[in-house]
């Protein structure tokens, strides 16, 4: 099977929210899209998580050839950040963050931020298996920290998570 979906109109490889239905795979969900590739472009859920990151399936579903990349919303890299501005999770108020703190930024399988709090101890950093949902709009308080990538990692393309405080 060709696919005839436009390669220049795809959006880059990443983590995304599906924002309506792709094939069997409903509106609401984190996938990661693979923009190139044999038989196309598709879409892969998570099957894991390992630190508090995404383990996405090796099978993914292909994307139809009407495929509208506005169906994908872009998601923040998961990954360790730095508050730049006070915030709380949510309307709620539950969880405060504040400037200059170092966080955990990752997702459930519904595409909802988390925000875990890294903790210092005697053998060094911990990354807490629980973490507050985070509003979208709060992520705009957060700057990625550079931080050095392992040489053998790669993007883990291998159900949805629900260990969350609030």
């Amino acid at each position: 099977m060709v696919h005839d979906v436009r390669v220049s109109e795809l959006p880059p490889c990443g983590i995304y929210r599906t924002r309506k239905a792709i094939k069997s795979i409903e509106a609401g969900r984190l996938v990661y899209f693979h923009n190139h590739g044999d038989p196309g472009p598709g879409v892969y859920l998570p099957e894991g998580w390992s630190h508090n990151r995404a383990r996405f399936s090796a099978n993914g579903t292909t994307v139809p050839d009407d495929f509208d990349p506005k169906s994908l919303q872009a998601l923040k890299t998961e990954g360790l950040y730095r508050v730049n501005a006070m915030f709380y999770c949510c309307s709620k108020k539950c969880t405060k963050f504040e400037p200059d703190t170092l966080v955990q930024l990752g997702y459930n399988g519904n595409a909802q931020a988390l925000v875990f709090l890294p903790e210092i101890s005697p053998r060094g950093v911990n990354l807490p298996e629980r973490g507050s949902i985070v509003d979208d709009a709060e992520l705009k308080n957060l700057t990625a920290l550079k931080v050095v990538q392992s040489k053998d990692q790669q993007p883990e393309i291998s159900m949805p998570r629900g260990l969350i405080v609030h």
